[in-house]
C-alpha cells in the first residue's frame, strides 16, 4: 500500500518539458571565439581606426599597394580616392607602381608565386625574381616541365632560390594532380575556410602567405602578419609580449573590424619599414625615444604617430 501511494504521488508532481537553463559558465559563445587571447581587449575597433587614420595621414596610402586596393573598391562598387597624393615616391615605388601599371590583370596563382617569392626579401627583388621568372618560362606549363636548376637561375635575385624553387615546382605538380590544370581562379568560388584549407595543402605554405593571397589576390578580409606588423602590434600593445606569429594572426584578425584591415594592415607594413623605432623593439616603453643616426625620421619634422599608443600598451 504504501508503494502504491509513493507512485502515485510521484505520478502528480508536473513534468517540466523545458530546457535545463545554462549556468553562467555555460552561456552563450563568446564573441571572439578562437581568439587564443581573449582576455586581451586590444586593439579596439576605435583605436584601429585611430591609428590607421594617424598613418593615412602620415605617408598617404602606399602606392606600392593602390592596385590592389582599386580592385577591392571596384569589388564593392565604390569610388577610389588616391589618399597618397602629395607624398613624394621613392625610386623604388616609382619603379614598382610602373611595372605594376604595366601589367596585366594578374591571376590567384601568379599571386600566389609572388607571395613566395616576396618571403625573406625586399619587395624590389622579388618583383624582379617574379618578372625575371615569367620571361623566361612564358607559361607555368613551361615553369612545371623546367629542370629545379632552371628555376632556381630565374629567380636568384630574389634570395632563397632552391627553397623557392621547390616550393613552387611542389604547387605546380600537385595542381595538376589535383586540378587537372594549373588555375587557381576556382578558390574565388570558395568560402575563406575553404580557401585557407586548399591553400595550406601545398608545402611550404604557411599562414601568412596564405592571407597575404586572401588579402590581396582574391579580395578578401584578412589581415596578415608579417615581421613589421608583428613587431608594431606587440609595441603599441595590441598583443601581449609573449605572443608568436601565429596566436597574433587569429587575435588581431578577431578584433580589427573588416573593413579596416586591408587599408590598416599596409599602412602598418610600410611603416613599419619606414620608422625603425616602432619595429623589433624589445622595450615598448622607449617607443620614439631614440633618435641616434641608425633611427631614421620617416617624415622631417613630425614624430611617430603611434608614440601615443605605446604610453597605453
Amino acid at each position: 500500500m504504501q508503494t502504491q501511494r509513493k507512485r502515485k504521488l510521484q505520478d502528480r508532481r508536473p513534468r517540466s518539458t523545458s530546457l535545463p537553463s545554462k549556468s553562467p559558465t555555460q552561456s552563450s559563445k563568446p564573441i571572439h571565439d578562437g581568439d587564443p587571447y581573449q582576455t586581451h581587449h586590444r586593439p579596439t575597433p576605435e583605436e584601429c581606426r585611430a591609428v590607421r587614420d594617424d598613418l593615412l595621414a602620415l605617408h598617404g596610402f602606399p602606392r606600392e599597394f593602390s592596385r590592389y586596393r582599386e580592385q577591392r573598391q571596384r569589388k564593392l562598387g565604390l569610388v577610389v580616392e588616391d589618399e597618397g597624393e602629395g607624398r613624394e615616391q621613392s625610386e623604388a615605388e616609382t619603379a614598382l607602381a610602373g611595372e605594376e601599371e604595366a601589367e596585366e590583370e594578374e591571376s590567384v596563382l601568379d599571386g600566389l608565386v609572388k607571395t613566395v617569392l616576396s618571403q625573406n626579401t625586399t619587395d624590389v627583388n622579388s618583383q624582379r625574381a617574379f618578372a625575371s621568372l615569367k620571361s623566361a618560362f612564358p607559361s607555368w606549363e613551361d615553369v612545371l616541365a623546367a629542370e629545379s636548376t632552371c628555376i632556381e637561375d630565374a629567380i636568384r635575385c630574389g634570395g632563397l632560390a632552391p627553397t623557392k624553387a621547390a616550393c613552387i615546382k611542389n604547387i605546380l605538380t600537385c595542381l595538376l594532380e589535383k586540378r587537372g590544370k594549373l588555375c587557381l581562379e576556382y578558390l574565388r568560388d570558395l568560402s575563406v575556410g575553404d580557401i585557407k584549407a586548399e591553400l595550406s595543402l601545398f608545402k611550404g605554405i604557411g599562414p601568412k602567405t596564405v592571407a597575404c593571397v586572401l588579402m590581396f589576390h582574391l579580395q578578401q578580409d584578412d589581415f596578415p602578419v608579417d615581421t613589421h606588423v608583428f613587431e608594431i602590434a606587440k609595441t603599441i600593445g595590441w598583443i601581449p609580449t609573449t605572443a608568436d606569429r601565429n596566436k597574433a594572426y587569429l587575435h588581431l584578425n578577431q578584433r580589427i573590424p573588416s573593413e579596416l584591415k586591408f587599408d590598416l594592415n599596409c599602412l602598418l607594413f610600410t611603416h613599419g619599414k619606414m620608422c625603425h623605432r616602432c619595429g623589433k623593439r624589445k622595450d615598448s616603453q622607449q617607443c620614439g625615444k631614440r633618435k641616434d643616426s641608425q633611427h631614421r625620421e620617416e617624415s622631417p619634422g613630425k614624430a611617430c604617430p603611434l608614440l601615443n599608443y605605446c604610453k597605453n600598451s
